[in-house]
């Protein structure tokens, strides 16, 4: 359905309500909650790594201590780094809590990635050609790129992507820039120099690998080899974690793709409306949308990515109702029937062809 403009106004409205009465909220509870998610994710981390060097007494404190160290780390990138990089708690004034100070567990540089998905992924969501994270570049997920026949595998690349998810979104920026090809794009340009992005992809990569994979492992003394796995088997989970939770929100079956066309002089109320089309949830327990950051409401994140998520879910039965009065289609259903459409949509554009995908009347 085409809303008229009035009705895209409308829209507008009825969202902006939504999202004035939650601001107004905001307090110390809100507060007090990402102050204790961000304890749970140190005393995890911390207890995850001790219990890696205990590993010797059995196996089964080392597989523990596995988990725990990825609990941290999921902790870490999704409910507190993903949220407190939006700026969800800017409003605290926290010396750690806050967008322009936070540096998540990940190996990708916190300003690059506000770069390429605060700015680029949630102005341009889903307009082919603008939205570099609509397949990042690797994955065809629809008709709109031409078929290549590196596409035939792309089930694997995928998998290859998940499992080094971390790094992918790190040399997302770089990518973009055609840093290392030595060769720009008309259309892509950047504030930031080649020096700098390489400069910030080669440090926080190193940090990273030094922490997991050097220090740790050092100072475990005899007891390296198990603290090495179980960093990189952490390290792994997380990975996996993350990247299913986020493909799970943007590359369902029925997810819309736009024409640059199609959104040109575009109104918040024609923008709220392209989100809503573009992005996609899941249901579950409580546990499952802190573990996702909230982004199991990926469609409430879209609509209002600097609203702190824990309220993603209440919010999300007003953006229901809005949605079912104007016919917008709101994308909702399991987590496993969502990933199985997202795997799907993988392995039919693989093929030349692929189908019509779904676009915005």
């Amino acid at each position: 359905m085409k809303l008229t403009i009035e009705q895209f106004s409308a829209l507008e409205h009825e969202l902006d309500t939504v999202k004035q009465q939650v601001k107004a909220q905001l307090g110390e509870p809100d507060a007090r909650y990402i102050r204790r998610v961000l304890l749970v994710q140190r005393l995890s981390a911390i207890s995850g790594r001790i219990l890696l060097v205990l590993g010797f007494i059995t196996p089964w404190l080392w597989l523990v201590g596995v988990l725990l160290l990825a609990l941290g780390k999921i902790l870490d990138n999704m409910e507190i780094g993903h949220n407190v990089l939006h700026g969800q708690y800017d409003w605290m004034n926290d010396p750690v809590l806050h967008s322009k100070r936070y540096e998540w567990d990940i190996a990708c540089d916190a300003g690059s990635w506000q770069r390429t998905h605060n700015f680029e992924h949630h102005t341009y969501t889903n307009i082919i050609g603008k939205d570099r994270d609509f397949g990042y570049g690797l994955l065809r997920l629809s008709n709109d790129f031409r078929w290549r026949v590196r596409n035939l595998w792309q089930g694997g690349t995928y998998l290859l992507l998940s499992m080094l998810f971390q790094w992918g979104v790190s040399y997302h920026e770089l990518a973009a820039q055609r840093v290392f090809a030595g060769k720009k794009k008309a259309d892509r340009h950047s504030q930031v120099s080649d020096s700098a992005l390489k400069k910030a992809f080669f440090s926080k990569g190193a940090r990273q690998l030094i922490k997991d994979y050097l220090f740790f492992p050092l100072i475990a003394g005899p007891m390296w080899l198990w603290v090495l796995s179980g960093n990189l088997l952490a390290n792994l989970i997380r990975n996996l974690w993350t990247s299913t939770v986020i493909f799970c929100g943007h590359f369902t079956k029925d997810v819309h793709v736009f024409t640059a066309a199609q959104c040109e002089n575009e109104s918040r109320g024609q923008w709220y409306y392209r989100q809503m089309l573009g992005s996609s949830n899941f249901t579950g327990p409580t546990w499952l949308h802190i573990l996702t950051g909230h982004l199991s409401c990926q469609i409430e994140h879209h609509l209002f990515p600097d609203i702190p998520a824990r309220h993603y879910p209440a919010m999300a039965k007003q953006v229901q109702a809005i949605a079912a009065k104007y016919a917008i289609p709101y994308n909702t259903g399991s987590f496993v029937r969502q990933y199985s459409t997202v795997f799907g949509r993988i392995m039919r554009y693989s093929l030349l062809g692929g189908g019509k995908a779904v676009k915005a009347l």
